[in-house]
């Protein structure tokens, strides 16, 4: 009984066929743009009313083609002893934490309330923000590159 003639399998890939690159962790760090918009410098009677309020706008910016799932952490206080004797600390009013989710180049704008008890110039620049596109399968989000420091001059009337 003769064996049967084996015939080699060729398995080709179209040239044209574009292979999913996994992105850098540069550019999982440049997923999301921030921006905080908010008043240059604030009034507030501190006789009157123990706390100023300012409105401040968080505006995020999807800079990927992609569906990205991001996560906002108001709780980050500065580290460093001198950032506080220097610009003093203030506390974000409302809600800590937020999740939400971009579709690509989508922009969002979240309003926030910045709470103060005395005059002084501070940073609004505390808030972390991560994000992930939303088919990668990893247990965390990278953080993404924090804008230049946010500084607000508040005033008594």
């Amino acid at each position: 009984q003769e064996l049967p003639e084996t015939v080699l399998l060729k398995f080709f890939r179209p040239e044209n066929t574009p292979v999913p690159a996994r992105p850098t962790p540069e550019q999982l760090s440049n997923l999301i743009k921030t921006s905080l918009h908010y008043p240059e410098s604030f009034s507030h009677s501190f006789h009157q009313k123990s706390l100023c309020l300012v409105p401040v706008t968080l505006l995020l910016s999807n800079c990927s083609q992609a569906v990205v799932d991001v996560m906002i952490d108001l709780r980050h206080k500065p580290t460093s002893s001198e950032a506080v004797e220097i610009h003093g600390s203030f506390t974000w009013l409302g809600q800590t934490q937020y999740k939400l989710q971009l579709k690509g180049q989508e922009v969002y704008s979240l309003q926030l309330k910045a709470c103060f008890v005395h005059t002084g110039v501070y940073n609004l620049g505390t808030p972390r923000v991560f994000a992930k596109l939303v088919d990668q399968v990893t247990l965390f989000e990278t953080s993404q590159q924090n804008s230049m420091p946010a500084l607000i001059i508040i005033n008594n009337i």
